[in-house]
C-alpha cells in the first residue's frame, strides 16, 4: 500500500475563508467522536451544537446497518452513512429512510471469506457487530481482542485484496467487501441527492486510514490527534486537532462554530 509520513497543520492555520465555506460536517465515529468506546458528554454536546447551528451533520462510519439505524434515530444528525459507504439512513423529522448504495454479497460469501481469513489470522475474530451487517465483513483487531499492531491489520487488508475484496483499516477493525464503493463515493452521492451540496462545502473529521478517501476530497479535512497512531497513511488530512478522540472532535466543532459566527 503506498504511504507517506503524516504531516498536518494545526487548526489555527486554517484560513478564515475555509471555515466560512463549510455547510456540512461529516465525521467518523470510533475514536473520532468516541473515547474508549463511549461518547463523552463533551462530544455529544458538540454534535448538538453543530446540529443547532443549521449545518448538515452526517456520521460516516464503518459500523453496520443496525447501528446506523439507531444512530440516525437517536443522535443529533441529518443522517448516517454506514458500512464504509454502502448504505445511508436519512433522518427527516420523525422518519428514518434507508437508501442502499452498494450491492449485497451473495449468500454465504462473507462467511466463507471469514473462515479462510481467520485460518491465516487465528488471533483475530469476526467483529461482534457482524450480525447486523448487510454488505461487508468486519474483522476485529483492536476492539475486543488485542490490540494487535497496525502492521497486522495492514497484512489482513492485503489478504482481503488477494481474495478480490476491497478493504479498509479503521482504528479497531479491518472491513472488507465485494464492490467499488467507499466512504468518499457514498458521501458524494448523499450530499448531492439529499442536500444539494458537494464536497467543496464539506468539513470531514476522522482518525484512521478508512477515512483517507474523504480526507482527499473534503474542502476541509481534519484528523483528531490520535491519527498520529498511524505513522504512515495513504491519504492524510490537511489539519490536526491538539486533542485526541472526542475531545479533539469537540475542539474542531468549537473552532468551526466560532469562525462562522455561530453560537
Amino acid at each position: 500500500m503506498p504511504a507517506y509520513k503524516v504531516s498536518m497543520k494545526a487548526l489555527s492555520e486554517v484560513p478564515n475563508e475555509a471555515w466560512r465555506s463549510i455547510r456540512a460536517v461529516g465525521f467518523d465515529i470510533d475514536d473520532t467522536v468516541t473515547t474508549d468506546g463511549r461518547v463523552t458528554a463533551e462530544a455529544y454536546s458538540a454534535l448538538w451544537a453543530l446540529k443547532a447551528s443549521g449545518l448538515r451533520v452526517l456520521a460516516v462510519t464503518g459500523r453496520p446497518a443496525g447501528w446506523c439505524d439507531m444512530i440516525a434515530r437517536t443522535w443529533p444528525v441529518d443522517g448516517v452513512l454506514g458500512e464504509n459507504g454502502a448504505l445511508f439512513f436519512r433522518r427527516t423529522d420523525r422518519l428514518v429512510s434507508r437508501h442502499d448504495l452498494g450491492v449485497p454479497p451473495a449468500p454465504g460469501q462473507l462467511e466463507a471469506l471469514a473462515e479462510r481469513l481467520l485460518q491465516k489470522f487465528p488471533e483475530l475474530k469476526v467483529a461482534s457487530d457482524q450480525f447486523c451487517r448487510r454488505f461487508d465483513l468486519a474483522i476485529d483487531f483492536a476492539e475486543e481482542v488485542g490490540p494487535f499492531p497496525i502492521r497486522r491489520a495492514e497484512a489482513l487488508a492485503q489478504a482481503f485484496a488477494e481474495e478480490g475484496a476491497k478493504a479498509k483499516v479503521s482504528s479497531i477493525h479491518v472491513n472488507g467487501w465485494f464492490g467499488d464503493w467507499d466512504k468518499a463515493s457514498g458521501l458524494q452521492q448523499v450530499l448531492r441527492a439529499h442536500f444539494d451540496l458537494d464536497t467543496h462545502q464539506l468539513a470531514y473529521v476522522g482518525d484512521s486510514p478508512n477515512d483517507g478517501p474523504l480526507f482527499a476530497i473534503a474542502a476541509l479535512s481534519v484528523g483528531v490527534a490520535n491519527i498520529r497512531d498511524f505513522s504512515e497513511l495513504p491519504e492524510a488530512p490537511a489539519y490536526i486537532t491538539a486533542h485526541e478522540r472526542g475531545a479533539g472532535f469537540s475542539e474542531f466543532a468549537a473552532v468551526l462554530l466560532h469562525e462562522q459566527g455561530l453560537p
